[in-house]
């Protein structure tokens, strides 16, 4: 079994930044792909930004230029560094990882963009 545990959402102005991070915990035994998605109110869960093992990224065509993922193997964290965040990153930001081919997911952190 894995553990994500997502932090670092709140509320910030229109463009402003935020840095959010997701530990994983449990049955991982070498560096795995990680990822995260975003679900705004009403719309689809979205990929925001993907790390593989080799540390090959893809990001959203919403967010380049601006996220940054990033990873720490040694404390089997990612981050994402969201700069010049607008009201449309709006949503709750969600950890996934894949273990063994198996997906798991964190319980989500609300990232607020707001004046």
């Amino acid at each position: 079994q894995v553990q994500l545990v997502e932090s670092g959402g709140g509320l910030v102005q229109p463009g402003g930044s935020l840095r959010l991070s997701c530990a994983a915990s449990g049955r991982i035994f070498s560096i795995e792909p990680m990822a995260w998605y975003r679900q705004a109110p009403g719309k689809q869960r979205e990929l925001v930004a993907f790390i593989s093992s080799n540390n090959n990224i893809n990001y959203g065509d919403s967010v380049k230029g601006r996220f940054t993922i990033s990873r720490d193997n040694a404390k089997n964290t990612v981050y994402l560094q969201m700069n010049s965040l607008k009201p449309e990153d709006t949503a709750v930001y969600y950890c996934w990882m894949r273990v063994l081919g198996i997906i798991y997911w964190g319980q989500g952190t609300q990232v607020t963009v707001s004046s």
